[in-house]
C-alpha cells in the first residue's frame, strides 16, 4: 500500500533537508569544526521562534526555518554556527550563580563577535552601530575577553543599555540551558562531550592553519579560556577533604534495620537512609590577592567572581564553611571573613582593592600561621594566593597546601618546589 505523505511529514523532511544544506555550507567554510558541526541531533520544536541547543540535541521552529531560508538563507548559517559555539565554549554549564539575563547577553556577545571575526563570504552580515561600538571596546582590551569578562562589564551598565544589548546581540533561545544547581546525568555527559569536541576542534584549527588570522586567534582565545577553567576548576578539588555532612544518603542505609525487617516479617526488610553521607568539598579556604600595582581592581574582582562561580556550581563547600579573602600587597592590609555564600555575594558587588606597595608574601603566610596557632582555623584546607609572581617568596614550607595563582607568564625557577602554581586567563 502507498503510504500518501502528510503535510506535517513533507515539513519535517524538507526541514531536515534545509538543515543539512546549512551545515553542509558550514562545514565548506570551517572545516576544522567537522566534529562539532556534527555534534548535535535535530528535533523540531514550534514553542520557540528560532534555534536552541541542550548539548544534545539543536531544536529548531519548523515555521521560522521556512521562513527564514526563503528570505535570508544566510542567516540560517549564523544560527545553527551560534548554537554550535555556545556549547564548544561551555557557555551552557558555565552559568556559576550569575545574573541569567546578563549571563545570556554576555554569551551572546562572545559567540557574535567570533563569527563576524571569521570574515566568511556565508556568514557576513552589516554590522550596527551598537555592535561595532561593542567590538572596539573588546579589541581595545589588553587581555583576552571572554563571556566572564563581557559579565563583568555588563554589570556596570543600567537596564536600559542591557536591553538594546538585548535586542542587538539575540540570535538563538537558551531555555534548555540547563541548571547549573540541578545538573542532571544527561547534562553532565554533555558538557564532557563537548570538552572534547572542543579541544579536537582547537587542535585541527592549528593542523590546518588555513583559516583567516583574526578569527583563529579568537576562537583559539575562547578555547583556551575554556581549558584554563576547567584546569582551574580542577585544580581547586585538590584542596577538598573528605567529611561527614548531614544530608540523606538513599544509596546507603541502616544494616540494623534491615535485618530486624528480614527477622520480623520474613521477606520484607526495613529500608532506613543514613542521615549523613560522606563528601569531599572545601571546608576552610584562604583566597589572598596580591594588591601591590600589578594588579588592578578589575582583574581582582573576575578572579575571585571566576572562584565563587566555579565553586558554587560544583557544590563544593561543606554547608559550615569558613573562607577567607587576604589583601596584602607588603603587609596585610585586609582579612574579610565569609561564612555563608550571601556574604561573598555582597562582597563581591562592593569590592576594593587596598593597598598599591611593592610584593611580598611572606606577611601571608606568617598572618595564617598566627590564626592557626591561636586556633581561629581548625580545618584548613589551603591558600590559593593570585599575584603576578613578582615578590619575595617564604622559604619555609607551611603545614598546609599552597597554590599561586599567575595572571602572565612567571619565572618558574623563583616559586618554591613545595608550592602548586597555575596560569590563567581572566
Amino acid at each position: 500500500m502507498v503510504h500518501n505523505i502528510t503535510q506535517s511529514e513533507w515539513e519535517e523532511d524538507m526541514a531536515v533537508k534545509i538543515l543539512g544544506f546549512v551545515r553542509n555550507e558550514l562545514y565548506l567554510e570551517l572545516r576544522f569544526m567537522d566534529m562539532a558541526l556534527s555534534g548535535l541531533l535535530w528535533k523540531s520544536d514550534n514553542t520557540i521562534d528560532t534555534m536552541a541547543v541542550d548539548g544534545e540535541i539543536l531544536y529548531y521552529s519548523t515555521t521560522q526555518l521556512f521562513r527564514v531560508f526563503k528570505t535570508n538563507s544566510r542567516f540560517l548559517n549564523r544560527l545553527y554556527l551560534h548554537g554550535i559555539l555556545h556549547c564548544i565554549y561551555g557557555h551552557l554549564w558555565l552559568h556559576g550563580g550569575r545574573s541569567r539575563i546578563l549571563w545570556d547577553v554576555a554569551c551572546d556577545i562572545i559567540v557574535e563577535y567570533t563569527i563576524d571575526s571569521m570574515k566568511k563570504s556565508g556568514l557576513k552580515r552589516p554590522l550596527s552601530y551598537i555592535r561595532q561600538q561593542v567590538y572596539d571596546k573588546i579589541n581595545a582590551s589588553e587581555k583576552v575577553v571572554s563571556a566572564p569578562v563581557i559579565y563583568n562589564w555588563l554589570l556596570n551598565l543600567d537596564s536600559s543599555n542591557i536591553e538594546k544589548l538585548q535586542i542587538e546581540f539575540y540570535t538563538d533561545s537558551h531555555k534548555y540551558w540547563p541548571l547549573e544547581e540541578k545538573m542532571s546525568a544527561a547534562a553532565v555527559s554533555a558538557q564532557n562531550k563537548w570538552d572534547k569536541i572542543s579541544r579536537q576542534s582547537q587542535m585541527e584549527l592549528e593542523n590546518r592553519g588555513d583559516e583567516s588570522k583574526e578569527g583563529e586567534q579568537i576562537f583559539n582565545d575562547q578555547t583556551r579560556i575554556l581549558k584554563g577553567r576547567h584546569n582551574y576548576s580542577k585544580f581547586l578539588k585538590k584542596f577538598a577533604v573528605f567529611n561527614e555532612e548531614l544530608k540523606c544518603d538513599p544509596d546507603e542505609f541502616d544494616l540494623n534495620f534491615y535485618t530486624y525487617g528480614l527477622k520480623l516479617y520474613g521477606n520484607m526488610p526495613l529500608i532506613e537512609p543514613l542521615e549523613t553521607r560522606e563528601t569531599v568539598k572545601i571546608q576552610e579556604f584562604i583566597v589572598a590577592i596580591d594588591t601591590s600595582y600589578s594588579t588592578n581592581g578589575e582583574m581582582v574582582k573576575n578572579f575571585l567572581r571566576e572562584t565563587y562561580s566555579i565553586l558554587a556550581e560544583k557544590n563544593s563547600f561543606f554547608t559550615n564553611c569558613h573562607m577567607r579573602i587576604i589583601q596584602c600587597d607588603d603587609d596585610i592590609r585586609m582579612d574579610l571573613e565569609i561564612k555563608r555564600k550571601e556574604e561573598l555575594e555582597h562582597v563581591l558587588d562592593n569590592f576594593h582593592i587596598i593597598g598599591g606597595g611593592g610584593t611580598d608574601f611572606r606577611p601571608v603566610f606568617r598572618y595564617i600561621n598566627k590564626l592557626l596557632e591561636d586556633k581561629v582555623l581548625k580545618n584548613l584546607c589551603g591558600l590559593v594566593y593570585f599575584t603576578d609572581g613578582k615578590g619575595i617568596y617564604p622559604k619555609t614550607r607551611p603545614l598546609y597546601k599552597t597554590a599561586f595563582i599567575f595572571i602572565d607568564d612567571f619565572d618558574e625557577t623563583a616559586v618554591p618546589p613545595w608550592a602548586m602554581r597555575m596560569r590563567i586567563w581572566i
